[in-house]
C-alpha cells in the first residue's frame, strides 16, 4: 500500500497489522546484530577518539599561535630598537647642524627642549585617550 502523499515514513516498507497499527521494518546494519551495549561502547570509544584528536589539533594550533606571537614580538622589538636608534641619530644630526649657527651648547639645549616638548604633547594625548576610554567604560 504505497501512497505518493505519505508522511515521513514514505519510502520505507510499511504494513498494517490486524489491529490497524503502523509497523515499519527496522533497517539492518550490514547484517550485524549488535547489542545496544556494543553500540554504546563503540559510540563512547569513537567520541573519546574524536575528543583526543580535537585536543591534539588545538594543541597544534596553540603551538602555531605561540610561535607566531613570539616571532612577531621579536621582530617588533628589533624594529622598535632600530626606530629608537634612528631617532637618536636624527637628534644628533640636528645638534650638529645647529652647532655652527648657535653654538654646541645652545644647539644641544634647543634639540633636547624640542624633544621634551614633543614628548609632553604625546604623553598628554595618550592621557586624553585613556581618560576618554575610562569615561566610555563607565557609561
Amino acid at each position: 500500500m504505497t501512497d505518493p502523499h505519505a508522511g515521513p515514513l514514505s519510502g520505507t516498507e510499511e504494513m498494517l497489522t490486524e489491529d490497524a497499527t503502523l509497523v515499519a521494518e527496522a533497517p539492518q546494519l550490514d547484517g550485524q546484530d549488535d547489542s545496544v551495549k556494543q553500540v554504546l561502547s563503540r559510540l563512547y570509544a569513537d567520541g573519546r577518539a574524536y575528543a583526543e584528536a580535537e585536543i591534539e589539533k588545538q594543541k597544534l594550533r596553540a603551538g602555531l599561535v605561540t610561535t607566531g606571537v613570539r616571532n612577531a614580538a621579536i621582530l617588533a622589538v628589533l624594529g622598535g630598537a632600530l626606530a629608537f636608534a634612528s631617532l637618536i641619530a636624527l637628534l644628533v644630526g640636528v645638534v650638529l647642524t645647529l652647532a655652527p649657527l648657535i653654538g654646541a651648547g645652545w644647539a644641544t639645549l634647543a634639540v633636547v627642549g624640542g624633544a621634551l616638548v614633543i614628548a609632553v604633547i604625546l604623553l598628554l594625548a595618550a592621557k586624553s585617550r585613556i581618560d576618554h576610554m575610562k569615561r566610555s567604560i563607565r557609561s
